[in-house]
């Protein structure tokens, strides 16, 4: 089984496991979100699926519910009020304890904002994902205004992180998020994150930092695809 079809077959096993008629639902971002969003969409256009209120956690969710016709709704409407029964995302690495990092697309604050305020948190992953220690190979992104990237630089760098300016791929200059801001993707020398709870808190404490990529505070149940076509479950 490659790749693909891993993604596909955690989203749909965390959808048919968790989604039931009338939640609220956070739908996250990233490649194996989508297939949960696709398929939640499916569902909902066969009538299997009644009475679903998303909150999107970036524009690219919120084109893809667009076309599978599922209502969408403000974390802030009256029908949320600020509370969300499940949200399911995806995760750039996730370690034994179930610590996460995100941020590889850029939506990590709403994907933040949306796990916290979800009563059951669900990431889909492929076996590919798994890691034995955080940011190792892949680096943590931290949200930042753009005013404030030199002053935050030098205070990750006293945490023992090296900073990069997140550089578009398509047009001249840094990845602006969906909320104006500037993304740093940081690395920690020989890669070695041994707190990355701690880190959590530790950066977001830096002034001009909005959000940073660790994800540590909201123990997910986990759904991993593996190539033999099984999917483990991590409560």
């Amino acid at each position: 089984m490659d790749q693909n079809a891993m993604k596909e077959q955690a989203g749909k096993a965390a959808v048919d496991a968790l989604v039931r008629d009338g939640m609220t639902l956070g739908l996250g971002s990233g490649s194996t979100a989508i297939t949960a969003v696709r398929y939640i969409g499916g569902l909902v256009q066969q009538g299997g699926l009644r009475n679903i209120k998303a909150v999107t956690t970036s524009f690219q969710t919120e084109l893809e519910c667009e076309k599978w016709h599922i209502p969408l709704y403000s974390l802030n409407a009256p029908e949320i009020n600020g509370a969300l029964d499940l949200t399911i995302d995806g995760a750039d690495q996730i370690d034994h304890k179930h610590f996460c990092v995100k941020g590889g697309g850029g939506a990590l604050l709403l994907e933040k904002l949306a796990a916290y305020a979800s009563k059951v948190y669900a990431i889909v992953v492929d076996e590919t994902k798994l890691v034995d220690m955080l940011g190792k190979t892949f680096p943590v992104a931290v949200e930042i205004i753009p005013e404030s990237r030199v002053f935050v630089c030098r205070e990750l760098a006293k945490l023992g992180a090296d900073c990069t300016l997140r550089e578009a791929a398509r047009k001249t200059g840094p990845v602006v998020t969906d909320h104006g801001n500037v993304l740093l993707d940081i690395s920690f020398k020989g890669g070695n994150i041994v707190y990355p709870a701690l880190l959590e808190e530790q950066i977001n404490h830096i002034p001009g930092v909005i959000e940073n990529g660790f994800f540590t505070k909201k123990g997910p149940h986990v759904f991993v695809a593996h190539a033999d076509g099984s999917v483990a479950i991590w409560d």
